[in-house]
């Protein structure tokens, strides 16, 4: 794959299936370099009959589909590329869809009642005066922002407090029916007031809270939501299941999963008799204890008993994905597990019983299933995204978005597991270029910390291994998908086993592939990989060059700036003021020789730019060779959704670096 290219990266939704069993919709994402934007449609595909998918909407950007449960319409999310993203709907049958919502700020998720009657979405409400909500008034002309909490920001997002996100139920809107229809001026009224349009919205949720994630109670009465509520949810991370009676809306919404818990909670379920399973992370008695947490699977019974936990955290990791948590048709829970470098689907029993339905080298994105008939969407190492019916412990592909993609060239993944010094098994995945070489090599690691590389498609390691480099790729400790007690190792000791883990993988991998040049080695990472590429140049000081991106940089001052500061660098780095130095790459960077990169976005709040600024800065006064790039308007996920055009020019602006520092032939 080549950086232009890009274009060729379609990805699908999470499918939703009729529910009857035999055909599902899911919608298309593609990066367009002429439009510079993400666009997609959505698309129908018969689930026995092998045919051809088939698009069935013509928006800009059309996503999120879900089918009505007596599967008469579609409703999903739509985009003109202008303005926020808008609920509509339209028959199941075709046609053209009709706007359900007028939003200002658009809307973020929605959900159909079991009648069929109605939606629950919810929306950003601005407060008065702000966010254009009186015209002419623009952002620099707003009332300043009074400020008493520590989370008042979010990255991708800006300001949060003064448009907090609340629940909204309409009348579900009738394709079918009679459009409205602008009156005209008359001597009586010669400024009619112009339609409304779409449905007018009850809110159901008010108040200082952002809530999230509703689901319908079975009686369609009742709707739940998750919430922090509490009194303590600016110092801690737990949050509740919450139930707010659509009868009686100014009743105070219910918590049911119990404040005592300290969950953190990531979806849930209704079954038929009104029993929620839900995935929740244990926080700990503090309440803030994140790292490493694994998301286990809880059933809280109808009548309020309290939660009884089905699934081990230490073995299973169900938080991937957890919003799209469901009970099956028999019973079972369906979800997500993160394990060894894919995410698997799984069903889980009444008595925790767990049991792999989609496994193997992939990453399941998303799921539905209806009368026993289950379909995914899911990513592999030759597809960016497909949808599969599951049939026999297996899958059977129904469509393939790919195809010019591998036309292009796929380069094959490598398994590979090496023993780091200690012992434990380090796992992940080399690719090497086309030849004999000897080529250039680069260590590339992977943000989080709590996350994983996986054996499906990256486009990154594509890119840098068709322009000739080796790519070595590795889940070190402090990865998720080993275990509570291999995500938890580097809990207030970042920079020693994954910093050794790295290396001893790098030196693994050297010694694997006869055709790697050992002298030549680049080290890139973004996030907590910008982080470890910064700690280790700073200790090894083997590498040629070096590539920091939006890296975490400087605990001290993370705290203020970033938008998890009040409590990142507190549960990963400690609070000692010495500890703290002795895990900062800021506080070492006077050790740095290697001609270093650093790529940063200008709007990115999750590690804001000061922490590249201050690092090249830093490397700059020292006389180390450096540049410092900062992306325009872009926030932390430049690599992954950013503006198409500035993701060509993200890998144009690498791969001119790595020209420059370890050219594919050397003179």
């Amino acid at each position: 794959m080549n950086p232009a290219d890009l274009p060729l990266l379609t990805s699908v939704s999470r499918p939703t299936i009729h529910p009857d069993g035999t055909w599902a919709v899911f919608a298309t994402a593609t990066p367009n370099l002429d439009a510079d934007a993400y666009v997609g449609q959505l698309w129908r595909v018969d689930i026995d009959r092998g045919s051809e998918p088939r698009r069935i909407t013509r928006g800009f950007s059309d996503t999120a589909p879900r089918f009505s449960p007596d599967g008469s319409r579609i409703a999903f999310l739509r985009s003109d590329g202008e303005g926020p993203a808008q609920l509509h709907v339209m028959a199941a049958t075709g046609g053209e869809a009709v706007p359900a919502t007028d939003e200002k700020l658009g809307v973020g998720s929605f959900e159909w009642s079991p009648d069929s009657a109605a939606l629950a979405y919810t929306a950003r409400r601005a407060e008065a005066g702000r966010y254009g909500t009186v015209k002419d008034v623009k952002a620099d002309a707003e009332p300043p922002r009074r400020i008493v909490t520590f989370r008042y920001q979010s990255n991708g997002l800006g300001y949060t407090n003064d448009r907090r996100t609340h629940i909204f139920l309409i009348d579900a809107p009738d394709p079918s029916a009679e459009p409205t229809y602008r009156r005209a001026p008359s001597v009586d009224e010669p400024t009619p007031e112009p339609p409304r349009g779409v449905p007018e919205p009850r809110q159901l949720t008010d108040g200082d809270f952002d809530d999230s994630r509703m689901r319908f109670h079975p009686d369609g009465r009742r709707l739940a939501f998750i919430s922090a509520r509490h009194a303590e949810r600016d110092v801690d991370l737990a949050d509740n299941i919450h139930l707010v009676d659509l009868d009686d809306p100014d009743d105070e919404p219910a918590a049911l999963t119990g404040r005592h818990a300290r969950y953190s909670i990531d979806g849930f379920a209704f079954a038929p008799d009104g029993t929620i399973s839900f995935v929740g992370s244990d926080l700990g008695e503090t309440g803030r204890d994140f790292v490493g947490r694994n998301g286990a699977l809880y059933r809280l019974g109808a009548d309020g008993t309290p939660a009884r936990r089905l699934t081990d955290p230490s073995a299973t990791d169900l938080s991937d994905g957890a919003h799209e948590l469901m009970v099956a048709s028999d019973g079972t829970v369906l979800a997500h597990n993160t394990w060894h470098g894919s995410v698997e689907l799984v069903s889980i029993a009444s008595n925790g019983e767990l049991n792999r339905i989609v496994t193997g080298d992939r990453v399941v994105r998303g799921f539905d299933e209806a009368v026993g008939r289950v379909v995914v969407s899911y990513q592999d190492a030759t597809t960016m995204g497909d949808v599969a019916v599951v049939r026999k412990g297996d899958i059977a592909t129904l469509t393939d978005f790919s195809s010019a993609l591998r036309d292009a060239g796929v380069a094959p993944l490598v398994e590979l597991t090496i023993p780091a010094r200690d012992g434990t098994p380090v796992h992940g995945w080399v690719l090497a270029p086309a030849g004999d070489g000897p080529h250039p090599v680069l260590l590339t690691i992977h943000g989080g910390p709590y996350t994983q590389y996986t054996g499906s498609f990256f486009d990154e390691a594509q890119v840098y291994v068709a322009a000739g480099y080796g790519v070595v790729m590795c889940n070190p400790r402090g990865a998720s998908g080993y275990g509570e007690e291999f995500g938890r190792a580097i809990r207030h000791q970042m920079g020693t086993v994954d910093y050794t883990d790295v290396l001893d993988f790098l030196d693994g991998a050297l010694a694997a592939n006869p055709s790697f040049d050992r002298n030549r080695l680049g080290i890139m990472g973004g996030s907590y990989g910008g982080y470890l590429t910064a700690w280790t140049i700073a200790q090894d000081h083997r590498f040629t060059a070096a590539i920091v991106e939006r890296g975490f940089l400087d605990p001290v001052g993370f705290v203020g700036t970033s938008d998890i500061g009040d409590f990142f660098g507190d549960e990963y780095t400690g609070t000692d003021p010495e500890q703290i130095r002795a895990q900062s790459p800021q506080a070492f960077v006077h050790q740095v020789t290697t001609p270093t990169l650093i790529l940063h976005s200008e709007n990115d709040l999750r590690c804001p730019l000061s922490q590249g600024e201050r690092y090249y800065a830093a490397l700059k006064r020292q006389g180390v060779e450096t540049e410092l790039l900062i992306f325009p308007g872009e926030n932390h996920e430049l690599s992954r959704s950013g503006r198409p055009r500035h993701r060509l020019q993200r890998f144009e602006a690498v791969l001119d670096w790595w020209e420059r520092h370890l050219p594919i032939h050397q003179a």
